[in-house]
């Protein structure tokens, strides 16, 4: 009997110890669990966007211990991630949309896989050093968020299909490494550049580059690429100097570069006179010029070149000091001037006037000796404006005849039409063909006998005083310029018989403006996922204006009237281009554009890229909650969208009561969330706290991948449906 119940108490203890072992097992696996939260959901995400490679050993889609579990290509400190390399592994998908959460990570290498086919994501990692992104296939433009990374030291985005590099380099002054190489980059290479005062290595080529390399001429460079390009001008001496540099497959001209604008006489050896003691006994005015028969030894060597340089210096010096004495004098004179004014300077005074209509040349005549030497002095009294191509001529005036005034109708390569086409296609511009009427002037559907329908906006002719067909040409050039696929295409124009009229793609869905706030019992409400395809496509054709065309171009009257829909509803911009026929001060504006204009257009009358950010917040706004960006009708406290809005935007309770009714509760409100924190960065009462373009669409697209993810995984299907209804396709 006693024996027997030792035998049950040794069972017992076996059963407690395992129990202990398992709570050990249990307690040290907890223990070996130390990875950051933060940085445990950036590589679940990273591992579902890059498709779940199974080369990715330890790797897995929910939880995990990256730092404990010694997931491939994880390097840790404590319980941080510090490093992600995973070169070479065959990977495809993209980068995941939170890395921003691995704060302490210092390098990403995912370079020489097959990521991409995207733009890159814009939530990188904020602290990298070491980032390489190489020889994948990520498209679009150079993310603005690595403007903001202050730590990086090596950035290589290297054979890629990247299209636009933005002027975003200000900061990146620990630089040492940058490789842009084997990408579709064009334009001139940004003037940030200048700021990369620690850049060592530099790899462009093999891109569409053009312009000047005269930023990166006092760069710290030792190695330089910038082969296959298509730049021009001069190698500057500077970097002649440099051992490894590559410049072949361009169009620099030959020879020493020359000095840089303003144009500087070559410099000459300062002889020994120069001493601050030997000028001091004779005055410069009768040294230099007034007293030829001065010839002692101080003078002996100068050139005739050197005292040509010294006689110019002092009559342009002079010309100017005379210049402003007798300004207000000048001004008082009639148009003629005063025909008994015997002021000795008076030619001067004459080449001046002429100057301030434009830059002249003055000749000055200084005898030396017994020759005449001719030189002519480039003056421009006022600050540089952009040349009004448009400004009547001085038939007189020999320098205004190198300016191309006016531009040539064979360099548009958009089709003209006869206004008798126009006039037959609109029904002579009947009321029954007319569409739309804007700030420009009224706009008309054109039928066309091949079936072809066009909308024609026929321009008011206020809209372009003094020359209206000279400005009108201009304007149909740049407007021909701009391509991008949500932008409304120009597809015709005529300029005749005093008429100015633009023929664009008809878009039979009208325009946002429409389809939001002229609903009747036949209209289909858009739904949740046309309304962000909409922002999406809107944010892009901006991006594009302000980050891709150079110089930057300002929309000024962005508003969901002037965003048209085609037959699978995407957005077309239209008006782009218009922006210097709208003056900065309007003396009358609209309820409507009112509520589309940014408080500093309001108080100042001045447009910038981030008015017109403030602007598609506005329209965002529309989209999300089906009200007019300004409403009489409405109680005084909401007559203004942003103003009764803004206060809403981030209090989830609010946000479903603020969204459009036609909507009927079919939205996922994860996605509301994130739409509503885009609008609220656009709408920022401070210019300089809005985004840019390209930052808003990389939240946009953010978005949608997230949806795109949460369909694949299956999850939060419950969110957007209402009492157990189901659809197809699970809306953003």
């Amino acid at each position: 009997m006693k024996r027997r119940m030792r035998g049950g108490g040794g069972a017992a203890m076996a059963v407690a110890t395992g129990a202990v072992m398992l709570f050990l097992a249990a307690t040290l696996s907890g223990v070996s669990a130390n990875t950051d939260s933060d940085d445990v959901n950036a590589l679940n995400v990273l591992y579902t966007s890059m498709n779940s490679p199974s080369q990715l050993t330890n790797w897995v889609s929910q939880n995990g211990d990256p730092c404990g579990q010694s997931w491939l290509g994880i390097t840790c400190s404590g319980s941080r991630v510090t490093a992600i390399k995973l070169s070479g592994m065959g990977i495809n998908g993209t980068l995941g949309y939170n890395m921003n959460l691995l704060t302490s990570l210092v390098e990403l290498d995912t370079s020489k896989n097959n990521l991409g086919g995207s733009d890159i994501p814009y939530n990188l990692p904020p602290n990298l050093e070491r980032l390489n992104l190489a020889e994948n296939n990520f498209t679009g433009s150079i993310p603005y968020s690595i403007s903001q990374m202050i730590a990086l030291r090596i950035l290589n985005l290297g054979h890629n299909h990247l299209a636009t590099t933005n002027d975003m380099f200000n900061q990146l002054t620990n630089l040492t490494t940058l490789d842009l190489s084997y990408n579709t980059l064009s334009g001139n290479i940004p003037q940030s550049f200048n700021s990369l005062t620690n850049l060592r290595k530099l790899n462009l080529q093999n891109n569409g580059f053009n312009g000047t390399i005269d930023v990166l001429a006092d760069l710290p460079l030792t190695d330089l690429n910038v082969a296959n390009n298509q730049f021009t001008g001069w190698i500057p001496d500077k970097l002649k100097k440099i051992k490894n540099l590559q410049t072949n497959g361009n169009s620099f001209g030959s020879g020493p570069s020359p000095p840089p604008p303003p144009y500087q006489s070559p410099p000459y050896k300062s002889p020994p006179y120069k001493s601050p003691q030997s000028r001091q006994p004779a005055p410069p005015t009768t040294t230099v010029n007034n007293n030829p028969s001065d010839d002692g030894r101080k003078h002996s060597k100068l050139s005739g070149g050197a005292i040509a340089g010294i006689v110019v210096c002092l009559v342009v010096v002079g010309a100017i000091v005379a210049f402003f004495v007798i300004k207000k004098k000048y001004w008082s004179l009639p148009r003629g001037g005063d025909p008994e004014q015997k002021e000795p300077l008076s030619p001067i005074v004459s080449g001046f006037k002429d100057s301030l209509k434009q830059m002249k040349s003055i000749k000055i005549i200084s005898t030396i000796g017994k020759e005449e030497l001719q030189k002519t002095v480039s003056m421009n009294l006022k600050p540089p404006t952009r040349i009004d191509l448009h400004k009547s001529i001085d038939e007189n005036d020999v320098t205004s005849k190198s300016f191309t005034r006016k531009i040539s109708l064979s360099s548009i390569r958009t089709p003209a039409y006869t206004v008798a086409d126009l006039q037959v296609a609109t029904g002579s511009f009947c009321a029954d063909n007319l569409i739309g009427e804007g700030l420009f002037g009224r706009v008309y559907k054109a039928k066309f006998n091949d079936h072809k329908v066009l909308a024609v906006k026929k321009i008011n002719f206020s809209a372009f005083p003094g020359h209206p067909s000279d400005l009108f040409i201009e304007l149909v050039a740049n407007i021909s310029r701009l391509n991008h696929p949500s932008l409304s295409e120009l597809v015709g124009y005529c300029s005749e018989h005093g008429q100015c009229l633009l023929a664009y793609e008809f878009y039979r869905n009208g325009s946002l403006k429409d389809l939001l706030h002229l609903v009747d019992d036949q209209s289909q409400p858009l739904s949740w996922n046309s309304r962000v395809k909409i922002a999406l496509g809107s944010a892009r054709a901006l991006e594009y204006l302000h980050e891709t065309c150079s110089p930057s171009v300002i929309h000024k009257n962005f508003k969901s009237s002037n965003i048209f829909l085609d037959n699978e509803l995407n957005p077309h911009l239209s008006d782009s281009g218009f922006a210097d026929l709208i003056p900065n001060r309007e003396s009358q504006v609209s309820d409507e554009d009112s509520g589309y204009r940014a408080p500093e257009v309001t108080m100042s009358g001045q447009y910038s890229v981030k008015s017109d950010v403030y602007s598609f917040g506005v329209v965002m706004l529309e989209l999300l909650t089906g009200r007019k960006p300004f409403d009489r009708s409405r109680p005084r406290s909401e007559q203004s969208l942003v103003g009764w809005a803004t206060p809403q935007l981030h209090d989830i309770d609010a946000l479903d009561q603020m969204v459009d009714p036609a909507l009927q509760g079919l939205y996922p409100s994860k996605s509301l969330s994130r739409f509503a924190d885009a609008i609220a960065l656009c709408v920022q009462s401070e210019p300089e706290f809005r985004p840019p373009m390209s930052e808003v669409v990389q939240l946009l697209v953010r978005l949608v991948q997230r949806a795109n993810m949460t369909r694949m995984c299956g999850a939060d299907g419950h969110s957007w449906r209402r009492d157990g209804e189901s659809r197809d396709q699970e809306p953003w």
